[in-house]
């Protein structure tokens, strides 16, 4: 990850890089670096020819990162779930996509501090439900059995432990 061109702070630092690429008129350059960043080689190629005045937004620039970090950290299930509730937060809040982009901040920490919180905040799920529960054990369905323990952070407490991991909270 971010091993040619390096880790930039800002979506400001990435901006410069890629206008110093395009004074070079090295397209070829310009879209390595956007890819290596998690921009689009269309948006590359438009800045290329002055179809926008810059490669990226800070919300680009934040979504981008997280799309790289994401792709090397191979995500599934919840996990992909925690890591597009980042997105929306940057979709939603300008701060939050600054403070995802800053360098030092890294998805697999901040889900490392959700998948903590799960944890430790396990529940015992009710016996009936898990009664209920059928799942596939040795190529045959079967009866779930139990005790079972489940701990996944609502929206709410997603959001309050991103903030806070990113900076911006309690």
């Amino acid at each position: 990850m971010f091993e040619k061109y390096g880790e930039f702070n800002s979506y400001i630092e990435l901006n410069r890089a890629a206008a110093a690429q395009k004074a070079e008129g090295d397209e070829e350059a310009l879209i390595a670096l956007a890819l290596e960043n998690g921009i689009d080689k269309e948006d590359a190629e438009d800045y290329m020819d002055g179809c926008t005045e810059e490669l990226c937004t800070v919300t680009m620039a934040a979504i981008g990162k997280l799309k790289v970090e994401a792709v090397q950290l191979k995500l599934q299930g919840v996990l992909v779930d925690w890591k597009d509730a980042i997105v929306e937060l940057c979709m939603d809040d300008l701060q939050m996509s600054t403070a995802v982009r800053r360098k030092g901040r890294y998805l697999r920490d901040c889900l490392a501090a959700l998948l903590r919180f799960a944890f430790e905040n396990k529940v015992q799920v009710s016996e009936e439900v898990v009664r209920a529960t059928k799942v596939m054990h040795n190529g045959k369905e079967e009866p779930m059995r139990g005790p079972v323990y489940l701990g996944i952070p609502n929206k709410t407490d997603v959001k309050r432990i991103v903030r806070k991991y990113y900076g911006l909270g309690e």
